[in-house]
């Protein structure tokens, strides 16, 4: 009999740390190799990790919500040795340090206690002039890899990260951490402190108070991928200055061209036929048409991106979401959008994505519609300057002008397509440039398609 160590996966370049979000397997289970035995959340992305070998799971060391570094060996597994001997076993982990730090209870109890009544963590501290960590190692990776929010925020506060040391793994620095270390600095002297309005009084957090439970009320940590999605929500909103633009958009057209091809497209491709690959081929023409929708704010720069990436937002079960991303798009045919969004949304619910699969989204597009919703508001992504949003696609009765020029009803297929944008970079006109011109692209497509 052998041992083989299952460690904690690296999911990307730029990914030092992850946590165990829920185990698939428990001690004395049998398990084949590449067999899912647990689940990770990571900054980039939530996926299944399979086993490295065949055998019996005989320790789990790393218990579910726990975060630990890349390469820290998170259970054992019981193999036969010939088995063993043609498996790739896992290396050690590159530092044991940061795994004997104090690890975040598994038992969701305390960890509901202490969001109920938190106590106030210590400021983050410069790092000492002791032995430093070398450049390349782990816990300088760990430092200076926090997660984009907090290298975000400390650009922006002219914060070295470096030069601090966290609460997190092997020093890293949090986001509460960082928020600690800022909030001290008023105090000595080092940044005015703005002065009190009728929309924020003196005394009054930027954040607002932190509500209590009451009597009877469940307190749920949230989950890595829930917390990553708050950050980047609030985060979104607060970087661009955002404005929606609502338009209806008469699908008739498009939908019957999609009946009369659907059945022989089926066939041929095995891949069902929705509405969603001719709008995305529609879009990609306008985006080509109207650049500043295709492109990033970097100070007061605009950068306008050649590649079309598409980000196509995707409800995960039972709650969360999921960008990933259609990479050139553009270069795309029905049948390779068809396929590439059926693939991303599929294996994004199956939690089988890469972290490049979900990063480098040029514009994004969500379709609430299909919960029902007429329309909405999205929130911008960080990186982009505009977002689609697709509502219910239903057959309406419209008043239409006949072949003698006469007012007539008729039944049509129509949705309602809003485009929140960044106003800082995308005038009002531009957009609704952009919307009219996707508006008469689908609205007069041609009979073979785009």
């Amino acid at each position: 009999m052998a041992r083989v160590d299952v460690i904690m996966p690296q999911m990307g370049e730029s990914i030092a740390e992850g946590t165990v979000s829920r185990w698939l397997k428990k001690v004395g289970d049998a398990v084949k190799r590449d067999e899912p035995i647990f689940e990770i959340s990571t900054d980039k992305v939530d996926a299944e990790i399979p086993s490295p070998s065949a055998g019996v799971l005989i320790e789990i060391r790393i218990g579910e919500g726990q975060t630990v570094a890349v390469n820290t060996v998170v259970a054992l597994l019981e193999t036969d040795a010939a088995v063993a001997a043609s498996a790739p076993v896992a290396t050690a982990p590159i530092a044991t340090a940061p795994a004997a730090t104090a690890p975040v209870s598994a038992d969701p109890a305390p960890a509901a206690a202490t969001r109920i009544a938190p106590s106030a963590p210590s400021a983050p501290v410069a790092a000492s002039a002791g032995p430093a960590a070398s450049a390349g190692s782990l816990e300088e990776r760990l430092r200076t890899k926090s997660s984009p929010l907090v290298r975000k925020l400390a650009a922006e506060h002219g914060v070295d990260l470096a030069a601090l040391t966290g609460s997190g793994i092997a020093g890293r620095v949090t986001r509460k951490d960082l928020e600690v270390f800022l909030a001290a600095q008023p105090a000595a002297g080092a940044a005015p402190v703005a002065g009190a309005s009728m929309y924020a009084p003196a005394g009054v957090e930027s954040h607002g108070p932190l509500p209590s439970p009451w009597p009877g009320d469940v307190v749920e940590p949230m989950s890595k991928i829930r917390r990553l999605t708050a950050d980047h929500m609030a985060t979104a909103r607060r970087v661009a200055a955002h404005v929606t633009t609502f338009w209806e958009i008469d699908l008739t057209r498009v939908a019957r061209i999609r009946g009369a091809m659907r059945r022989d497209f089926e066939t041929q491709t095995g891949q069902k036929l929705t509405y969603m690959p001719f709008i995305l081929q529609a879009v990609c023409a306008q985006l080509k048409r109207h650049p500043v929708l295709n492109a990033a704010v970097a100070g007061t720069d605009i950068i306008y991106r050649k590649p079309i990436n598409l980000g196509v937002a995707v409800a995960l079960e039972p709650t969360g979401l999921i960008v990933p991303v259609l990479k050139r798009a553009d270069e795309l045919s029905l049948t390779g959008l068809t396929r590439g969004v059926n693939d991303l949304a599929a294996r994004a619910r199956g939690k089988k994505l890469n972290p490049t699969e979900v990063q480098d989204a040029t514009f994004t597009i969500t379709n609430p519609g299909t919960f029902g919703s007429l329309t909405g508001t999205p929130i911008i992504p960080v990186g982009t300057t505009a977002i689609l949003c697709l509502g219910a696609i239903e057959k309406r009765p419209k008043v239409v002008t006949g072949p003698d020029g006469e007012d007539t009803l008729a039944i049509r297929t129509c949705c309602y397509f809003s485009l929140s944008f960044d106003h800082k970079v995308v005038d009002g006109a531009d957009a609704d440039r952009f919307m009219g011109d996707l508006k008469r692209a689908l609205e007069s497509i041609p009979e073979a398609g785009f």
